[in-house]
């Protein structure tokens, strides 16, 4: 696939991420088609507005170059069947992150495999790991056209370069600096608790975040983010504001 000027799109998931990626991959010239666990029924005019269109879960896997995954981790077991059915060529995007709090204790996950390596042994092909860095109210609200200084920039990682590319192109056209952050193997270094993890940061500010990351000590400070959010308000109604997360994040992980 050479072609990432238009490309058919089918996204799972119409959550704090899959609702925006679904706004901005459409109004970027997408052919984007988007489904949820509740039916298309349910899926809002909001979502739809810039030209995506609400389909069955099955229905969005159907003719599509790009599947992008946006659903909480613990379910992702449930949509392999799904996912077992595209073409090797298709390219694969995951955004989810591993909470234990939210997820369940995935014992893989505890015992130190990278949580994308995880995802791809369940799905039965390879991913790539893009947009799992960025809070959503940033992401809703901070793009930026290519070249403004101070864009923010994300971290995308893939074992296939091929794959690797049509995560960047995307990213980019979502409005962020798209940063090849290598293979799967090495995208622990934006997993929660990283320094890259929902910190906000520009090209420049973020490789020293990615060389910086301290494996054995991701899930502390993940945890101590998680205590303070839950401490602010009930994470199962409402998110904490953006900027106090932001630095909760930039405290506590750099």
């Amino acid at each position: 696939m050479n072609d990432t000027t238009k490309m058919k799109i089918g996204i799972l998931g119409t959550g704090h991420i899959g609702k925006p990626l679904t706004r901005k991959l459409a109004a970027a010239g997408h052919e984007v088609k988007v489904a949820n666990s509740r039916g298309p029924e349910t899926i809002d005019a909001e979502t739809l507005a810039t030209g995506a269109r609400a389909v069955t879960a099955a229905e969005a896997l159907q003719d599509v170059d790009v599947a992008i995954i946006s659903i909480p981790l613990n379910r992702l077991p449930a949509i392999a069947p799904l996912v077992a059915q595209l073409p090797a060529e298709t390219v694969v995007i995951d955004t989810s992150n591993y909470f234990p709090q939210r997820d369940g204790k995935v014992a893989a996950i505890e015992a130190g495999q990278v949580e994308s390596l995880w995802v791809a042994e369940q799905l039965g092909r390879p991913i790539v790991k893009a947009w799992n860095s960025i809070i959503a109210e940033s992401f809703v609200n901070n793009g930026q056209p290519a070249g403004v200084p101070g864009r923010i920039a994300l971290p995308v990682a893939a074992d296939r370069e091929s794959d690797r590319k049509v995560g960047m192109a995307l990213v980019e056209a979502t409005g962020f600096d798209a940063f090849d952050s290598g293979t799967l193997a090495e995208s622990w270094r934006h997993q929660p608790g990283s320094p890259a993890y929902c910190t906000d940061l520009s090209r420049s500010e973020l490789p020293a975040a990615l060389a910086g990351a301290e494996r054995d000590r991701l899930t502390k400070r993940r945890d101590l983010a998680f205590a303070v959010f839950s401490e602010r308000c009930d994470l199962s109604k409402e998110v904490p504001p953006a900027d106090f997360v932001i630095r909760v994040h930039r405290m506590l992980f750099m």
